[in-house]
């Protein structure tokens, strides 16, 4: 029978065996104390298995509450446990439930993270997964030797829609790839969305139909499930070719409702990412998280950005962007959004970092607060990027375009 397995960082004052015991049984067919119906059979066949433990460092104070310490050390460790799919078949909030559950409250553990987890090959037939990833993307933009060049309209909340359409007109014209609604704008008092859609999407028609270009554009359609449902029908029948849904708001049933209708790109947010990760044991890591999302359909997800306006090291970044760059389950493609900060002036380090244009570079102030006005903006991010796989540093790049020049020295200053 099939298994998945995850993986998790650990720490306990105890003995790491039965700690790891302790979760395995939690999370499958163990309680507390034995009951009558826990069987040998039963165990066999659906309790958890630890497969290994691979000890780390120890630390003289708990990350997080949990037992004391007689001795005063905490053991860390890595640990890998496994269930049977029969568990929770192809169902992802049971499968969560199962990963992520009860075991953040065993008193047991003084620090405990879900680093990532491997799926057994049959969850590629169970779970229709992103459409378009990388290469659906790419289509719809049409650009294909660059990452996706794109922004966020600001300010986030308060443009009419007749405003919105402005300005997407402004980027339109000057080559924008890529803008989406702020996450904080969903139907609003003075932007209901359904305006919203069809002032944005008449703009971008008419540009599409004299250039051959169709600006991508996410809606953001978060809401319950039946109003979601009729937001994405909007966008649909308007020409729109994305959505944007925030991802830990609407969870992973309703993402996966949305996302198996299969026709518009869905572009996901994680805002709240940081009340699950920022603790480095508790929660759980990007690693785990976006597989989770590539499973209900998400084609593309943020991972942050180089020299960030959060808290999130490069380190972190660099490891999200490859993670969804690394193929699951024969497919699953996924396309990283990079943001949070961003202009152009992080574009060479990302692309020495990295070693890859299959992104979504998104930089919000580092458009629209551009010199030149977003027009400036847009110019400015396609040629940092030119001049990132060219090999030159941001001198050199200032020196040798005009727009991104004029960045560097607004962006640049506050660097």
């Amino acid at each position: 029978m099939e298994r998945v397995t995850a993986k998790y960082y650990i720490e306990t004052p105890l003995d790491l065996e039965k700690s790891a015991q302790v979760l395995a049984g939690e999370q499958s067919s163990g309680t507390f104390i034995a009951v009558p119906g826990e069987t040998e059979e039963l165990k066999q066949r659906f309790a958890a298995r630890v497969e290994n433990i691979t000890v780390l460092d120890t630390a003289d104070s708990p990350a997080i509450p949990g037992v004391i310490s007689s001795g005063g050390k905490y053991q860390r460790a890595m640990i890998e446990v496994s269930w049977s799919v029969e568990n929770f078949g192809y169902n992802l909030p049971v499968l969560v439930s199962t990963l992520q559950g009860n075991l953040y409250e065993l008193t047991q553990f003084t620090g405990l993270k879900l680093m990532d987890l491997e799926l057994p090959a049959s969850y590629a037939g169970a779970f229709k997964g992103p459409k378009f990833g990388i290469e659906g993307c790419r289509k719809f933009t049409g650009v294909y030797d660059r990452p996706l060049i794109g922004t966020i309209i600001k300010p986030s909340i308060g443009m009419t829609p007749e405003q919105t359409a402005a300005l997407v007109k402004t980027l339109a014209t000057a080559g924008i790839d890529f803008v989406k609604d702020d996450e904080l704008l969903g139907s609003s008092a003075n932007s209901p969305f359904d305006k919203r859609v069809d002032a944005v999407m008449d703009v971008i028609n008419k540009h599409a139909d004299q250039t051959g270009k169709k600006v991508m554009y996410a809606f953001n359609i978060s809401d319950d499930i039946d109003q979601m449902q009729r937001n994405y029908e909007k966008v649909l029948k308007s020409g729109g070719t994305s959505v944007m849904i925030s991802l830990n708001s609407v969870g992973l049933s309703g993402v996966k409702k949305i996302g198996d209708m299969g026709e518009l790109a869905i572009h996901g947010h994680r805002n709240g990412w940081g009340m699950l990760n920022r603790h480095p044991l508790l929660g759980i890591e990007f690693s785990a998280y976006q597989k989770l999302w590539r499973l209900a359909g998400v084609d593309q997800i943020h991972v942050n950005g180089i020299q960030n306006k959060f808290w999130e090291s490069d380190d972190s970044v660099v490891k999200s962007i490859e993670a969804c760059l690394t193929p699951l389950l024969g497919g699953y493609s996924i396309l990283p959004v990079v943001s949070s900060g961003q202009w152009g002036g992080q574009a060479p380090e990302t692309y020495r970092r990295t070693k890859t244009v299959d992104l979504l570079y998104m930089a919000g102030g580092g458009i629209m607060a551009h010199p030149d006005g977003p027009a400036g903006g847009v110019v400015a991010l396609q040629q940092a990027w030119q001049a990132a796989v060219d090999g030159l540093s941001v001198d050199e790049a200032a020196t040798k375009y005009l727009e991104f020049g004029h960045s560097v020295s607004v962006f640049g200053k506050n660097k």
